[in-house]
């Protein structure tokens, strides 16, 4: 049965495609493609989905991706995950992918982005879905191997939205790739990095100051500065927040200490998304529904929550009125 949750129209801006990967399609894809996974079962998978920071999380993470090969794998990978966020009341998606962690093992750049760009051709005719793709660096690497994944990325540029940057965020502050988001934009390609989950809030001020960046992914640290918070108000900086990943990488204890209603009510643009739902227990609807449950979420926060969703989107003006026509119809009835 689907609740208001499910129902309410949303977009999910904060996405990592890899973190969709649920321990079925990774024992599938390990027998599928012939490679060797560390675990007899899926039962097995699921029980090393679980972490104590983000460095734990990040070395299952990367190990698992070894079982995507093949185009057919991203696309199914991929499909998957839009069939899921549309039962959960997605209608806009920009997805996150990881190149480096797939060119590193030697899967050409084009095999990954020709099965990420067919499934999201599915999901637009199967669920009328508008999609972005945004192309993440890995900060633990350094920056001229990002600039190494600009280059492989020009012939795909036009299909792209956006540049992000994840990865371990403790010791690469913002500051390390200001050339290659400085060439990035230069290419007119939109700007967010991860800044503020386990980094200080200073992370966050560069990432503004250094990197220019569009919108801030995480970012709940800025609440340790309220001249920063400040600022982000007054520039309606759209933070993309993710509660169910905060607690099981032990940013915060736990939903019920979670920062959310503190973000909305300083006038913050938070929006709420799942990260890596594979791997934290929840896709988007859940990751609201849980919030809102143990903060005491109003409808109409959770309702403004949606809309910061749109707002903070990268979508055309056109699209952008559509997607908010669509939500004020929900909120109607």
């Amino acid at each position: 049965m689907t609740d208001f949750f499910s129902a309410i129209p949303k977009a999910e801006l904060h996405l990592h495609i890899e973190g969709t990967l649920e321990p079925e399609m990774m024992v599938a894809l390990g027998q599928r493609n012939r490679v060797a996974i560390p675990f007899a079962s899926v039962e097995e998978v699921r029980a090393a989905y679980r972490f104590t920071d983000l460095q734990s999380f990040l070395d299952i993470y990367y190990a698992g991706a070894a079982v995507l090969r093949e185009e057919e794998d991203f696309h199914d990978l991929a499909a998957a995950y839009f069939d899921r966020a549309a039962a959960d009341g997605v209608v806009h998606a920009e997805i996150f992918f990881d190149p480096q962690t797939h060119t590193h093992r030697g899967i050409p750049f084009a095999v990954v982005v020709r099965g990420l760009l067919s499934a999201i051709e599915g999901a637009k005719a199967r669920h009328g879905m508008t999609v972005g793709l945004i192309m993440s660096y890995l900060r633990h690497l350094d920056e001229e191997d990002a600039f190494a994944t600009l280059d492989q990325a020009e012939p795909w540029l036009d299909r792209l939205v956006g540049v992000g940057l994840d990865s371990s965020e403790l010791g690469n502050p913002p500051a390390k790739f200001a050339r290659v988001f400085a060439a990035s934009r230069e290419r007119g390609l939109r700007l967010c990095a991860h800044a503020g989950e386990e980094g200080p809030a200073d992370y966050v001020r560069e990432a503004l100051d250094v990197l220019r960046v569009d919108r801030i992914d995480h970012g709940n640290r800025c609440l340790d500065d309220p001249l920063l918070v400040a600022r982000l108000a007054r520039e309606a900086m759209t933070l993309t927040v993710c509660p169910l990943s905060n607690v099981a990488l032990r940013n915060v204890a736990s939903l019920d200490v979670h920062p959310i209603d503190r973000m909305l009510n300083a006038g913050l643009r938070a929006t709420v998304h799942s990260d890596d739902p594979a791997y934290f227990d929840g896709y988007v609807a859940e990751n609201y529904r849980a919030v809102a449950a143990a903060r005491g979420l109003s409808r109409e926060q959770v309702v403004t929550l949606a809309r910061n969703s749109f707002l903070g989107a990268f979508l055309s003006d056109e699209a952008l009125a559509g997607h908010l026509a669509q939500l004020d119809a929900f909120v109607r009835g």
